[in-house]
């Protein structure tokens, strides 16, 4: 529930009134003297859906809508007629008011200064965490980032038609971006040639790294999510602070590997997470964009609501437009990691069969192992490497020659095209390791 104050022109007392008696609403009037034009000030209490709704009868009265109004939490509320209120408004969509929501979005953002102080910190943090292959760490950065403020903030000021609240979440957004990717490629050059980490280290092999540079569709619901929860908390009135840890979740690591990409001179593990950075931000704005407007929330006059109408169509169809572009790398990792587990599915298959003859009785199969030559799309085999095991003081047969032979080790050319296939049938090298059983 909330308590309204709201100072009114005192010729517009009696028609403010009348609305809040034809609502049944009580409230109380204080005579404000102490102005050049003589005010009343008007308070009352209200169930949270009803704010928006009330005010905006009152304005209809000829209330300006930047007159002083101020909307804060009331705890308890006894009053026979507000319990009726209530009951009235309990089947209307729980949320708060447009000039709430406007007012909790400006506060999610801080301010500039420490904006950047807050996000240099939590890609510095996320990236040192994904160099130290630390899910702890890497999920500290995100509750430090201050992302959610200007993602959100973009919205709302383009539902409402807010331009400020618009540009400046917009801009905030881009400058988060950019200082971010350039401070964790500043931080991961210092890294490496002050030998924080070993120079041999394999970014290939570190957990939290691979799964930033082949993200696939499912990466996206990450995205799509934290758009939505974002808004629903948003218009909800409730905290933002898990949702904002959700937000960073789709950005701030990715971020990460965009600079270790950098400082390791690997376009191509930058470009993969640098796509991912863009389709995410971009999701968080075309989804919480959608929930406030189906919310129901717009501009107060008519022909704002116009405005915003046409602006929310049009930046949701340039962002939609921008999503399926970029989603188009995320569906050739996902149709990648189909095709490459399914290669690795048949080759693990036929070594199986293999050390089932009686000529290589004896033999156990402790591990098979598929190398790629590139770490993003579309990848080919180079190398099989298959593990086996033999018993003590014994001299295990050659198997490697019978392994190469197999139909199932040359991986099949994909995406076939008029001219030809994108990727080309290629045959792998298998190499066959052997240890001693134990037993």
């Amino acid at each position: 529930m909330r308590l309204v104050e709201i100072l009114i022109p005192r010729e517009k007392r009696d028609a403010v009134e009348a609305v809040l008696e034809d609502e049944n609403i009580d409230y109380t009037l204080i005579e404000e003297e102490g102005r050049e034009e003589p005010s009343v000030i008007i308070t009352f209490p209200l169930p949270t859906p009803a704010v928006e709704s009330v005010l905006d009868a009152i304005r209809d009265t000829g209330i300006d809508e930047d007159s002083y109004t101020v909307i804060v939490d009331a705890e308890t509320v006894i009053s026979e007629q507000f319990d009726d209120l209530e009951q009235r408004y309990a089947q209307n969509t729980p949320r708060i008011s447009r000039e709430e929501m406007q007012a909790r979005a400006k506060d999610l953002t801080p301010r500039f200064s420490t904006y950047l102080v807050m996000t240099i910190m939590s890609v510095v943090v996320a990236t040192a965490g994904l160099l130290l292959d630390s899910p702890a760490v890497v999920v500290g950065s995100m509750v430090i980032a201050p992302l959610i403020g200007p993602a959100l903030g973009a919205s709302v000021g383009t539902v409402i038609n807010d331009h400020p609240l618009f540009r400046r979440g917009i801009k905030l957004q881009a400058i988060g971006l950019g200082v971010g990717a350039i401070t964790a490629a500043v931080f991961a050059i210092v890294v490496r040639t002050t030998g924080l980490v070993p120079p041999m280290i394999d970014l290939l092999a570190i957990s939290e790294i691979e799964g930033r540079i082949r993200p696939d569709l499912l990466s996206l619901v990450i995205a799509i999510g934290a758009g939505v929860a974002g808004a629903w908390t948003l218009t909800a009135g409730t905290s933002a602070a898990l949702v904002g840890v959700m937000i960073a979740a789709a950005l701030v690591p990715p971020l990460g590997v965009v600079g270790i990409g950098i400082a390791w001179a690997n376009p191509e593990m930058a470009l993969a997470a640098g796509v991912l950075v863009l389709v995410n931000i971009l999701a968080i704005n075309v989804t919480s964009l959608a929930v406030l407007w189906y919310k129901g929330y717009r501009p107060e006059n008519w022909f704002g609501e116009d405005e915003a109408r046409v602006a929310t169509r049009r930046r949701t169809v340039a962002l939609v437009v921008a999503i399926l572009l970029l989603s188009s790398f995320l569906g050739a990792v996902s149709y990648d990691t189909y095709r490459t587990g399914a290669y690795e599915e048949r080759v693990n298959e036929d070594v199986a069969s293999v050390l089932e003859s009686a000529e290589y009785e004896g033999l156990e199969l402790v591990d098979v192992r598929v190398e790629y030559t590139d770490p993003v799309p579309f990848r080919q085999p180079d190398r099989v490497v298959v593990t086996v095991s033999h018993p003590v003081g014994t001299d295990p047969p050659a198997i490697a020659d019978a392994l190469q032979q197999r139909e199932s080790v040359r991986a099949a050319s994909a995406l076939h095209l008029p001219t030809g296939p994108l990727v080309d049938s290629e045959r792998a090298d298998v190499v066959v390791r052997y240890s001693e059983q134990d037993h």
